[in-house]
């Protein structure tokens, strides 16, 4: 600990301080609390540069894209953060069909995009799941081409499913699976969620995706009302000491119709935002090789909030392909950007963004996380 400024200054002295920690990985939970605490312009460069350096170093220079198809808003669950929990009686419910969905998983290719992410509201019944399946199926069979020979790379993100359920998304071919732990914290679990809800079955859901052969993403809400620094570091060492591969972290943004938005409509995005710019630069540092993206809700708060993201240690980036007209209807926060551009808007915008931090489109790939090809050898 004598390396650092201190609690209220922040981080290490300099980035090659942090540069040989994160090669002995030195970083404990009172390291993490240290550098999340950062305050000074300074020791926020420092970590943020170091953060750069260590994702060029193990992962390269590109941006991965996910094109993102929120295919439906039906939700049985009825988590006290999200806006399109199924007791929000205000949402105009939807569920693509098949053909709506792969039209735009047909675009996706022909753009180059290597990959799409399969998102909706949370539902366990038959008619879901087998939908799932089939849709997975005929993304990997219609995309297959000369660039893409396996066809999308497909990444679902559908919530808690029974381990049967997800070896048959594995086997219909999705190989990624996006999972939000949201906290680790019992406390905070517990009260941003139903009772039937337990951190118990998630985790169990984490470590069944992997015993299965997905390659797992999870993360965390940034900056809720009664969360702390110390809360965020047990985070960071959660997803270190469960090995995932991907990491998909936003600042808590409220949402008026729902119980935590009600209770704090506001709260401090300046704070916010720059926790989850830390919160993204130091999981860099402790995990070095994963997956991180750069999530919208950055941009909710800051316009240049993915770049900034990049910037502080992010590779994945995820356009919208959602039709234009459903977008604003799957508004898991208010204040969500690009809900009126079309794909070909988004994707102008993206390449601009990504130019702009000295980076470049991984176009035509997987971008399967190198954390996950280190950890199956």
């Amino acid at each position: 600990m004598s390396q650092m400024y201190g609690r209220e200054d922040v981080g290490l002295t300099d980035e090659g301080g942090l540069e040989a920690m994160a090669a002995a990985n030195a970083f404990g939970r009172e390291e993490i609390i240290a550098l999340l605490s950062a305050n000074t312009t300074r020791a926020r460069e420092t970590i943020r540069s170091a953060a750069e350096k260590m994702l060029l170093k193990h992962c390269g220079d590109r941006v991965y894209y996910r094109g993102l198809i929120e295919f439906s808003n039906v939700c049985a669950r009825n988590c006290r953060y999200c806006g399109i929990r199924g007791g929000n009686t205000y949402v105009k419910r939807y569920t693509l069909s098949y053909e709506e969905i792969l039209a735009q998983a047909l675009w996706c290719a022909e753009q180059g995009y290597g990959s799409v992410v399969l998102q909706s509201g949370e539902r366990c019944d038959r008619e879901f799941v087998e939908f799932v399946i089939d849709t997975v199926r005929v993304i990997k069979n219609r995309t297959r081409g000369e660039r893409l020979p396996d066809g999308l790379g497909v990444t679902l993100c559908v919530g808690e499913q029974s381990r049967e359920t997800y070896e048959r998304f594995f086997e219909a071919g999705a190989h990624r699976y996006l999972l939000r732990i949201e906290t680790t914290s019992p406390r905070l679990f517990s009260a941003w969620h139903p009772p039937e809800q337990s951190l118990e079955n998630r985790i169990a859901c984490l470590q069944a995706l992997q015993s299965i052969g997905f390659q797992v993403g999870t993360g965390v809400m940034i900056g809720v009302p009664g969360q702390s620094i110390e809360d965020l570091a047990d985070d960071v060492l959660f997803m270190r000491d469960l090995d995932v591969d991907m990491v998909g972290m936003g600042p808590y943004i409220p949402h008026k119709q729902t119980p935590l938005g009600e209770k704090d409509p506001t709260g401090d995005p300046t704070y916010r935002f720059e926790s989850a710019l830390l919160m993204i630069a130091v999981v860099r540092l402790v995990m070095k090789d994963v997956n991180i993206a750069a999530t919208t809700a950055l941009q909710a708060l800051d316009p240049q909030g993915r770049e900034h993201g990049l910037a502080f240690g992010a590779n994945v980036i995820m356009p919208q392909l959602t039709p234009t007209e459903k977008r604003k209807d799957y508004l898991l926060y208010e204040g969500k950007p690009c809900v009126d551009e079309t794909a070909t808007q988004c994707k102008g915008c993206l390449a601009a963004r990504i130019a702009s931090v000295g980076r470049v489109v991984g176009y035509e790939r997987w971008g399967d996380s190198v954390h996950f090809a280190r950890r199956r050898k």
